[in-house]
């Protein structure tokens, strides 16, 4: 297996701040540098760390992020790495977006999770009675949640509690709804042209000196959406049947049947199943954006090329 990125520290950079996946650091001129490691991580723990996962995340944001300029400005400056973006530093909006296309989901703010719990009035939008699981909505909706910082849990919300919470003005939220659906609809319409479903997605904005609203972190990516495989939906939906996706999560199954992850250690997690995931990864980036992944040098580490490939911002 190619070697892996699982720390992205650089002590030649300035204000390190480490997520779940990436590892940034904020310039003094404004500029923000991320670095998409490959950890990956569920049950707010870090499971293992992916051989090339970061660069398809980065590499899979870039191609959307370049097919969607004209309709939302997004932080993008310049990629000096394969794994790395350099953008604009932003103030992250409290709010954060999901668009759904289909009744689905497995977490507590997930439309599907509500609808079975018989709730039909969720996120200000009302849903019909006798719905099926993954069934297309009528229309695409927006599905926002209270943005949480340090751990915190993500709560949802709906344009009137935006507004009365004051999280919004009415000119940030008629602006970032436009903008979303416009992403999403964009989205929909390329990935069909591969012959995928891109089912739900989650976008996240800020905003940046002047009070312009950015498209910032990621978008379309297989870790923000949710990518279903078109040719064999209606079959599978018929049936009463998940729909085939790019199955990431053989390895959150696979330690929920050995533990409980919130409780228990988690036992290392087998190299032929990171192997697998790995190709996933790949798999799912090339299927969504049309085009080969390039596989960098496996005789050089990851965050060596990465620290020569930022040396010149080192002095910024």
């Amino acid at each position: 297996m190619y070697p892996v990125l699982d720390d992205a520290t650089i002590a030649e950079l300035p204000n390190h701040y480490r997520g779940k996946v990436r590892d940034n650091y904020d310039l003094p001129d404004g500029r923000r540098i991320l670095i998409t490691s490959d950890r990956i991580s569920a049950f707010d723990i870090i499971l293992a760390a992916i051989p090339l996962k970061g660069q398809v995340l980065t590499q899979t944001a870039r191609y959307w992020f370049e097919h969607t300029g004209d309709i939302c400005p997004n932080h993008v400056i310049e990629y000096p790495d394969p794994n790395v973006v350099v953008a604009k530093t932003l103030t992250i909006l409290p709010v954060e977006v999901v668009v759904r296309g289909y009744l689905a989901g497995t977490t507590s703010t997930s439309i599907l999770t509500m609808y079975r719990a018989g709730r039909r009035d969720m996120y200000g939008v009302t849903l019909p009675d006798g719905m099926r699981d993954n069934q297309k909505l009528a229309t695409p909706i927006i599905t926002p949640t209270s943005k949480a910082f340090d751990g915190g849990h993500d709560e949802p919300l709906t344009e009137a509690m935006i507004l009365e919470q004051k999280l919004l003005t009415a000119e940030q939220w008629q602006k970032l709804s436009t903008y979303a659906l416009a992403l999403f609809a964009r989205g929909q319409h390329m990935a069909e042209q591969r012959g995928l479903i891109l089912a739900d997605t989650k976008y996240e904005f800020g905003v940046d000196e002047t009070g312009r609203i950015i498209l910032a972190d990621e978008i379309h990516t297989p870790d923000s959406s949710r990518y279903w495989f078109a040719e064999s939906y209606a079959e599978r939906f018929a049936q009463g049947e998940r729909p085939d996706s790019f199955d990431k999560d053989f390895i959150r199954a696979w330690v929920t049947q050995r533990c409980d992850p919130y409780n228990e250690p988690v036992p290392e997690i087998p190299a032929e199943m990171i192997e697998r995931t790995s190709e996933v990864y790949i798999h799912a980036y090339e299927m969504i954006t049309g085009l080969t992944f390039i596989r960098p040098p496996a005789d050089e580490t990851p965050l060596a090329r990465i620290r020569r490939n930022l040396a010149p911002y080192f002095t910024a």
